[in-house]
């Protein structure tokens, strides 16, 4: 079973639980993801089963997008709704000043991830540290926040904002940087996915409705890559070699392509030199 469910990941689970099950219904023992969402965050979360769960290096770096609510006035420890308050000063900013200042957080820069992360500390992991109250640092990571807008205000002191990333964009550490640059404090107190590559929330699926009918094949997930269609002797040259020569012409050297035997896709690869080098193998 190869393929991709689409998976509404409610609040209040692991994306690992939610995998396993994902797996756990459909009789699948190979499952994984495209992306971690923490167990607060709901939303897109692309389960791959089989052959698929390869295809997570070619979707790391992929953009998401998130619909999140940051509450001024208070820090947590962990910079979202779990945390316990650290501090606060009771400060709100308003809507206008809001809307006004998070133009100047787009772009490309360096952002600190916060200490209650999976980020790895001399081989320990960054929230292990935070709650055994060791005193340590992150390296700033370089990320690229494409667009970010204040949508409107939810309460006194509660805001909805629309964000556009880089993967690997901390949405909690955007809260706590947001309300510093405006001599405040916030934290994260919800967090929705609402894309995650070209995958979208709106034809995401719950677990009442994973299903077999439900699964995106690789024939769908790969629906506008050009197909090559190779014969017995190529397909055994490329089993043995993990490349195979063809009679094709390329002039983009990173154009992908789909390797087709037997009508299935056996490989995403490009060419080069009118050699079609492996990529991802689903054999």
């Amino acid at each position: 079973m190869n393929g991709i469910v689409i998976l509404n990941k409610p609040s209040g689970i692991s994306s690992n639980y939610a995998c396993r099950k994902v797996g756990k219904i459909l009789k699948e023992k190979k499952v994984g993801h495209l992306g971690t969402l923490d167990p607060m965050a709901e939303g897109v979360l692309p389960v791959t089963l089989g052959k698929c769960t390869k295809l997570f290096d070619y979707y790391l770096n992929k953009n998401k997008t998130y619909l999140a609510n940051f509450t001024f006035g208070r820090e947590t420890d962990t910079l979202d709704l779990e945390g316990n308050i650290i501090v606060e000063n009771g400060r709100v900013p308003s809507l206008e000043e809001l809307q006004e200042v998070v133009k100047e957080f787009e772009g490309e820069q360096y952002q600190v991830p916060p200490k209650f992360s999976a980020k790895k500390i001399n081989g320990k992991r960054a929230y292990d540290l935070a709650r055994d109250k060791k005193d340590f640092e992150l390296k700033p990571k370089l990320i690229n926040i494409y667009s970010i807008k204040c949508l409107k205000q939810i309460n006194n002191d509660t805001f909805q904002f629309k964000i556009d990333c880089s993967s690997g964009t901390y949405i909690r550490s955007i809260a706590r940087d947001l309300a510093y640059k405006l001599k405040a404090y916030a934290f994260m107190s919800k967090l929705v996915r609402t894309k995650c590559g070209e995958f979208c929330l709106e034809k995401s699926i719950d677990f009442d409705n994973v299903n077999y009918d439900n699964i995106v094949t690789v024939d769908e997930i790969f629906r506008n890559i050009k197909k090559i269609y190779i014969n017995e002797k190529q397909y055994f040259e490329f089993i043995n070699s993990g490349r195979v020569y063809l009679n094709q012409n390329n002039d983009n050297l990173n154009t992908e392509f789909l390797l087709v035997y037997n009508n299935e896709i056996i490989s995403k690869g490009i060419l080069n030199d009118g050699c079609f080098i492996n990529q991802i193998r689903f054999i």
